[in-house]
């Protein structure tokens, strides 16, 4: 069994991550994020044990070495199920594993997994009991404060001393309960109310615990602020929708220069990675679509995206659409180095 990792290098390990999202973080999306960013922690898509044990894993769990360091987020409830598949992404080379019981859509109500599970903090810890006796790496699980009529403080509590007494190596919680009847997925986004405080004291009740807070986070001004009580941050959306916020993670939150200077930069950088997966017979809008709001707020934005939405997805589209796309943006610096104050 893996130890826990000390807060010390938690304060490294999740300081920033970017959020685990269906049908956005796939494996085209992390290595452009990761272009922005060095330090930034990504996550997986979900993916369900069943889809690995029976699956073809190596489109499911295949990764670029550059997306490192990377996560593996799995939907399931079985502590056995879970135990070989936290292995298996282990041996593909995953940095972690953890565990969805946040997610509130139909497609994880009908597999009674996802946040169906913050019912059941027994079972999660045992699931991750399971899954820390298979592997190495840390385990971390992902949570609501609560569903439906449950007591958030309750809630939270009985899954933090479920999961802490397994073994988990960090908790990261997404701050707002879930409504699994009444509310979409969109909505449960929006509609119940965020709770910071109380992520805050269950972290002043577990200060050895790595405790990453989610939900609602937009600047990394907030970002800062959540960091003088937590471990960590995680953004979703903001981060997917302006992904130039990911390249002020490195000297705002790390105290480390930029991996570049402006988002041109950033699209000379993945345009090789483009080039290699358009030879092995990937779609060029397979690709463009996750690097759409690259410029967003600079002059020719909307017609990059105009460009790229009508062009990459033509048989045959190659580098020469993104080209041409780019040459509608006016140049702009990505970090203003005037306004930036590293971190100490």
């Amino acid at each position: 069994m893996g130890e826990p990792l000390t807060n010390s290098s938690a304060s490294e390990a999740w300081r920033f991550c970017v959020a685990p999202m269906m049908d956005w973080t796939d494996r085209h999306c992390r290595v452009f994020h990761r272009t922005f960013s060095r330090r930034a922690r990504l996550y997986s898509e979900m993916v369900t044990t069943g889809a690995i044990i029976h699956g073809p894993r190596q489109r499911l769990l295949g990764f670029d070495p550059s997306e490192q360091s990377l996560a593996l987020q799995l939907g399931g409830s079985d502590p056995k199920d879970l135990a070989q598949c936290a292995k298996i992404g282990e041996d593909f080379g995953y940095d972690e594993i953890n565990l969805n019981c946040g997610c509130p859509s139909d497609r994880v109500q009908n597999g009674a997994f996802g946040a169906c599970l913050m019912r059941e903090p027994a079972l999660v810890g045992d699931c991750v009991s399971a899954m820390k006796a298979s592997v190495r790496i840390p385990v971390t699980v992902k949570c609501r404060i609560g569903v439906d009529d449950q007591d958030p403080e309750q809630a939270l509590w009985a899954m933090a001393q479920s999961v802490i007494a397994a073994g988990a190596d960090a908790l990261i919680v997404h701050a707002r309960k879930a409504w699994l009847q009444g509310l979409s997925p969109k909505e449960n986004r929006d509609v119940p109310p965020l709770d910071y405080s109380l992520v805050y004291r269950l972290k002043a009740a577990y200060p050895q615990v790595p405790i990453i807070i989610n939900g609602g986070i937009t600047t990394l001004d907030a970002a800062q602020e959540h960091l003088t009580h937590l471990d960590g941050v995680m953004l979703g959306r903001v981060a997917y929708h302006e992904p130039g916020l990911l390249g002020l993670v490195d000297p705002i939150l790390f105290g480390e220069p930029a991996a570049y200077a402006s988002q041109f930069e950033v699209l000379e950088a993945y345009l090789p990675y483009i080039e290699q997966r358009l030879s092995e017979g990937v779609r060029l809008a397979d690709m463009t679509r996750h690097i759409l709001g690259l410029f967003t707020g600079m002059p020719g934005a909307r017609a990059w995206r105009r460009h790229l939405a009508t062009y990459a997805v033509k048989s045959g589209a190659g580098l020469d659409v993104v080209r041409q796309a780019a040459a509608m943006v006016t140049p702009a610096a990505l970090i203003p180095q005037a306004e930036v104050q590293l971190a100490g």
